[in-house]
């Protein structure tokens, strides 16, 4: 899935280019319009009785993005074990297509009260259909 941001003023650093610390909000908005495709949009899970947090984030920057750049953020489901998955984000410049970051995040599913959740068995519609996004996203 392709997800785009305008890039902001604000996000610029005194050197006027974005800030490295962006590219992490731009991947976790990625992964909420992500989820919100597969038809679970966080607020659902939520409502169902389950977090997502954030284990870890890898981010490699390739290239500068500026003040009026346009980023296409390819985000995909690169694994999905049912209670730990991962994420993976390619992120180009629009209009030269020239790739100025690639990262990765790993999550889990917790039950509200902090343990682990079984999705395959507690939740099992968002299993499935994480089960076929993995299949799509290879």
């Amino acid at each position: 899935m392709i997800y785009t941001h305008q890039t902001q003023y604000y996000e610029t650093d005194q050197m006027g280019i974005i800030h490295h610390s962006n590219y992490i909000r731009w991947m976790e908005e990625a992964r909420v319009a992500y989820l919100e495709a597969l038809g679970f949009p966080y607020e659902t899970v939520e409502e169902a009785g389950f977090i997502s947090p954030v284990l870890g984030v890898q981010c490699e920057y390739k290239a500068m993005t500026h003040f009026g750049d346009r980023v296409c953020v390819d985000v995909r489901l690169s694994s999905f074990k049912g209670v730990k998955y991962e994420m993976s984000y390619v992120m180009k410049i629009e209009k030269t297509q020239k790739v100025c970051a690639v990262g990765s995040t790993k999550h889990c599913y917790l039950r509200k009260d902090g343990h682990p959740a079984n999705i395959k068995k507690e939740y099992p519609a968002l299993y499935e259909r994480s089960m076929r996004a993995l299949e799509e996203d290879r």
